[in-house]
């Protein structure tokens, strides 16, 4: 059995929150190096989505285990210190807890880890996003593996015919619940279509029982009570035979559909495919940015990447995303471009409420 890891975080914003610095990815390559070198690892990629680090990692220690996180974890901290120390924006944001306390759950990073036995043809799919909230992944992975107009293969392949099996997660209530599609999507979709709160943390294929993928749905500000930052998850998808064909798994993305996040955390934007060198999102500190990094696995080895948006058939997508993005900034401070209120709790909100607290009074 391979378990594929990856965690991430913001660690520094150079300049700003635009991007990453070069000497963090030099840093983080050379602690995962050693890992892997001392036995841990079975092989790594180090990659960036926007400010955000991401650590891509294989080996055979299992999901949650205590010494890949803390690999994580202290790759992470050791970058925050480099970031201060070159003045990095945010330095160490996303790193909320003081100690490692057994993984890193809770404590900040995005984690989305997947075990599976090896098929002898393994292609993997990794979405990282920038400036968005977790909940971003719902109509893609909706999409894929629910949408007969976007993956084919639910009609004509038999191996997919039965459909695959959804875990949603209430992240406010801390609950979840399986949805099956084809038959419960209609019941699925009240709550996946309510993205800032429901989440689709897995996909299964209902035959097999097999992982088909995974995201990450850690809420930053519910962890640490204020704004810190969006949470910029990250989701894994198996492809072909028994999932869908890599083309199904990138198509809901030539629609750059609107998610929540941007300037400040607080504006809804649409969400645009880029290659990863174009993951540098500076309009508004935006629009947000997902990438997709594509690997064959063999012997948990990660053969690539391919940079699976660096493709001229997104052209359209991204200018779609600009003309979305102009039309979402004309609102300003005017919803739907900012957050309905309720989403506000954790920025200024409550800070003006508290000013304003006797100055509302009941209607006559």
């Amino acid at each position: 059995m391979v378990t594929l890891s990856v965690i991430k975080a913001d660690i520094g914003g150079y300049v700003g929150h635009s991007s990453s610095h070069p000497d963090i990815l030099a840093l983080a390559q050379e602690c995962l190096e050693k890992a892997k070198k001392d036995g841990l690892l079975i092989d790594y990629h180090v990659t960036r989505c926007g400010d955000d680090l991401q650590l891509i990692m294989t080996h055979e220690q299992g999901e949650e285990n205590e010494r890949i996180h803390k690999l994580a974890w202290d790759t992470f901290v050791e970058g925050a210190e480099l970031a201060r120390k070159m003045g990095l924006y945010g330095a160490g944001q996303d790193l909320l807890a003081d100690a490692f306390s057994g993984n890193v759950k809770g404590m900040g990073p995005g984690v989305a880890e997947m075990q599976f036995e090896e098929r002898p043809s393994e292609p993997v799919i990794i979405f990282m996003a920038d400036k968005t909230s977790a909940g971003a992944w719902n109509m893609p992975l909706y999409k894929m593996f629910a949408d007969p107009f976007n993956t084919i293969g639910l009609v004509i392949a038999p191996n997919m015919h039965s459909g695959f099996s959804f875990e949603v997660q209430d992240v406010k209530e801390h609950k979840k619940v399986t949805f099956n599609a084809p038959e419960e999507i209609y019941d699925m979709l009240i709550f996946i279509g309510a993205p800032s709160r429901y989440m689709v943390k897995s996909v299964s294929q209902r035959e097999t029982g097999n992982i088909a993928a995974v995201s990450s749905t850690q809420r930053l500000a519910l962890i640490a009570g204020r704004y810190v930052g969006k949470d910029d998850p990250v989701c894994i998808v198996r492809a072909q035979g028994e999932f869908p064909a890599v083309g199904e798994i990138l198509e809901p993305f030539s629609h750059p559909h609107l998610v929540e996040g941007w300037m400040r955390g607080s504006h809804h934007g649409p969400f645009m495919p880029v290659a990863i060198h174009e993951s540098n999102p500076s309009r508004f500190d935006g629009p947000p940015r997902v990438t997709a990094a594509g690997f064959q696995l063999a012997g948990g080895k990660l053969v690539g990447p391919r940079d699976m948006f660096d493709d001229p058939s997104f052209d359209e997508a991204r200018h779609m995303a600009n003309i979305a993005a102009e039309y979402m900034r004309r609102h300003g401070p005017f919803e739907p471009h900012r957050l309905p209120l309720e989403e506000m709790e954790y920025t200024t909100m409550p800070y003006v409420m508290k000013k304003l607290e006797g100055r509302f009074t009941d209607l006559e």
